[in-house]
């Protein structure tokens, strides 16, 4: 008799093994996530949402520190993305993990589960289809759960029908709505799915009874719309592991990942506009153009604090155009600037009817900026998301940069430590959290 889909991967998450290529990546994954979560968790940067979560959730217990990370890891927008998921899942994946290793030095398993957690969200974004995210769920709350609940089953080593029963557990908790981005609670949905991974995990484990077979399938087809693909999460897995290909990718700037490829498109232009002698103030308009439905998480148009502006296409051209870059002490609970804004305001978009529709193949997304002048002169160019995938991260750069804003830290110490290399390294990092 042929074991059913969850059954499949159980057995694929409890019983495969990661090589040493996807451990190394998974260790560059590790020190993105704390570069990313420290800002916040050591109170560098505002995060009015973080206070509430404390009085409702004091930090005691696997569960709350789950959500904890979860929260504090996901609250820039600064953290890794992986295509296949259409989402986040280290801080969802790692979040989990991290809230149950406590002072172990046992590195090497916490790796493991952290690949077998990214094997198994990018299987559930393809399995899930094109329409899961164009339906309006937030990937990372809703398939990240489940994924993380497979890091943690593996992590904890459960027996194969904890495995899927604690799955089940997950996949019933999954929930998130892409109609949060730009508020607090889209970093929240990270760490309720975290927790709720971490519950399913440690309920199973505990000999609670849920459904082993039919959980998974059934949110498969419910948030599928009918092109869901459930022999994806299964077949071919680890050839090559998803944490290797397409692999996670780093953000270079604090934005959503739908505004990364027309801010440099709009850096490119600057310099030309500068080198040409031109100022900025001499643009009269700022055109947009990429295939329809690519500006479905951008789509705030007119933001009024700098979390809306993460997911404003408008905004982070012209900032990319005024500045020169994206900083992150541009996108925190302020008010936006009004000079940005300005620019920002001259900016329109415009969906490419020649273009196939973005929900076909995400990995063909572009956008085309086209300058238009006060004297009638044009500017333009063009950045594909292949293209900004492709250029590597300099995730060193990043975590030192990230350190000068935590001055009370020994950022050496800390560099060090994101390596796993050294005793205590981990036990150190996560106490950092805290």
């Amino acid at each position: 008799m042929s074991l059913s889909i969850t059954a499949q991967f159980a057995h694929q998450i409890l019983n495969s093994r990661p090589d040493e290529t996807a451990l190394s990546a998974a260790r560059r994954g590790v020190k993105d996530y704390f570069a990313c979560a420290l800002p916040i968790a050591r109170g560098a940067l505002s995060d009015a949402g973080l206070a509430a979560i404390g009085k409702v959730f004091p930090p005691n217990g696997s569960e709350n520190r789950a959500l904890r990370y979860g929260y504090v890891s996901h609250s820039l927008d600064f953290d890794d993305y992986h295509p296949a998921l259409r989402g986040h899942p280290s801080t969802v994946v790692l979040s989990a993990l991290l809230a149950l290793h406590g002072d172990s030095d046992n590195v090497t398993d916490l790796l493991a589960a952290y690949v077998i957690g990214v094997e198994a969200a990018g299987r559930l974004g393809l399995a899930a289809g094109t329409q899961h995210y164009a339906l309006g769920f937030h990937s990372t709350a809703t398939l990240g759960a489940v994924a993380a609940c497979a890091a943690v089953a593996r992590y904890l080593q459960l027996g194969q029908r904890q495995t899927q029963i604690a799955l089940g557990l997950a996949a019933t908790q999954a929930a998130g709505l892409r109609s949060q981005f730009g508020s607090a609670a889209k970093p929240l949905h990270a760490g309720l799915a975290a927790r709720s991974a971490v519950n399913a995990a440690l309920l199973a484990q505990a000999g609670f009874i849920g459904q082993p077979e039919g959980v998974l399938d059934n949110l498969l087809s419910s948030h599928g719309d009918g092109l869901q693909q459930p022999q994806c999460l299964t077949a071919g897995w680890g050839a090559p592991w998803r944490i290797l290909q397409p692999g996670l990718e780093f953000k270079r700037y604090p934005t959503c990942g739908g505004t990364h490829s027309a801010a440099e498109a709009a850096f490119a232009l600057r310099a030309r506009l500068l080198e040409q002698g031109d100022a900025l103030a001499e643009i009269a308009r700022v055109e947009v153009s990429f295939p329809p439905g690519a500006d479905t998480a951008p789509y705030i148009r007119r933001p009024i604090t700098g979390v809306e502006a993460r997911f404003s296409l408008e905004y982070v051209i012209a900032d990319a155009l005024y500045n020169g870059e994206v900083p992150l002490t541009h996108y925190g609970e302020q008010p936006v600037d009004a000079a940005i804004a300005a620019l920002a305001a001259k900016v329109e978009r415009h969906a490419d009817p020649t273009a196939p529709p973005d929900a076909l193949d995400p990995e063909l997304r572009f956008h085309r900026l086209t300058l238009t002048l006060q004297d009638g002169r044009q500017l333009s160019d063009v950045v594909t998301r292949k293209q900004t995938a492709a250029r590597p991260t300099d995730l060193d750069a990043k975590l030192r940069a990230i350190l000068q804003l935590l001055p009370g830290l020994d950022g050496e110490s800390v560099i060090r430590d994101c390596a796993l290399t050294s005793p205590g390294a981990l036990p150190r990092l996560i106490a950092l959290l805290n």
